[in-house]
């Protein structure tokens, strides 16, 4: 049976992977595609909240459907993140999304659960996030 993680030990992991959810977000409204893409493990799994039947598999086709989308200038906001540390190296956690993009456009609203998982000498990264929008 695996050793019980300290308390200290559980908010680090939790911390980090809240850091990781909102540096998504910062990293998707600068465009910064391969760094968006870096945050994902080599077979990450991902689900965009206006597509969640699509899935796109694999960092290197996740970078390249970010940078297939036409420019356009966001503003994603992400509030009641949740992780639940499972072991020393994966969590789960949810997070609730309001996505500002036009003007003239209402915003979204939607969240994301995410599998996350520590990847040796990179840090925790997305298993699996999946996205989905509450209403419009």
């Amino acid at each position: 049976m695996p050793e019980a993680l300290t308390a200290d030990a559980r908010r680090a992991i939790e911390w980090d992977c809240a850091t990781l959810i909102n540096l998504y977000a910062t990293l998707n409204d600068a465009a910064r595609w391969a760094e968006v893409a870096a945050l994902y493990t080599e077979d990450g799994f991902m689900t965009r909240p206006s597509a969640p039947d699509v899935p796109i598999i694999g960092r290197a086709a996740i970078l390249a459907a970010f940078e297939a989308r036409p420019p356009r200038t966001t503003q994603h906001v992400t509030a009641n993140i949740v992780v639940t540390v499972l072991d020393a190296d994966t969590a789960a956690a949810t997070s609730a999304m309001l996505l500002f993009t036009a003007a003239d456009a209402p915003p979204l609203v939607g969240g994301f659960a995410d599998r996350l998982r520590r990847i040796p000498g990179e840090g925790w990264r997305f298993a699996e996030r999946r996205g989905s929008l509450t209403f419009a």
